[in-house]
């Protein structure tokens, strides 16, 4: 059995951002699938996704800080710089995390770890709504 949609994404500021609810939420059809795969794809260049700490969200705001001073804005080397001094950050950002995870399904819900949870990075100051591309695939 195979099912497909497209989900969109609340609006969010910069920062790594914890979205499982949001998703499963638009996601009834999960509970068809007994065992399978999910795979989420987000159809943007300047955001990415990764799993990692659910609880903590310290967690969240170190990974921005982070990422920020490992991929700096107004870096002098950037010549893709007409979009904003947020935006080439951001695509390299993206690039180092991935646009897609696949993740286990069994018994009809996710099966991740205790303190793991989806997480949008959003790499741009105001990157607007986001959209995934949800596949689901099992029996």
């Amino acid at each position: 059995m195979w099912t497909q949609k497209e989900i969109r994404l609340k609006a969010r500021k910069r920062g790594f951002h914890l979205i499982t609810e949001e998703v499963l939420s638009q996601l009834p059809e999960l509970a068809q699938y007994q065992v399978g795969l999910m795979n989420i794809l987000i159809k943007h260049t300047s955001a990415s996704l990764t799993i990692n700490e659910n609880s903590d969200p310290s967690v969240r705001v170190d990974f921005e800080s982070h990422f920020n001073r490992m991929v700096p804005a107004n870096a002098p080397y950037y010549t893709h710089i007409y979009e904003g001094d947020d935006d080439m950050p951001a695509h390299l950002k993206a690039s180092l995390l991935g646009p897609s995870l696949t993740l286990p399904i069994t018994r009809g819900r996710l099966n991740l770890g205790t303190w793991q949870g989806i997480y949008l990075c959003e790499h741009r100051v105001h990157g607007g709504g986001r959209t995934l591309v949800i596949t689901l695939q099992g029996n």
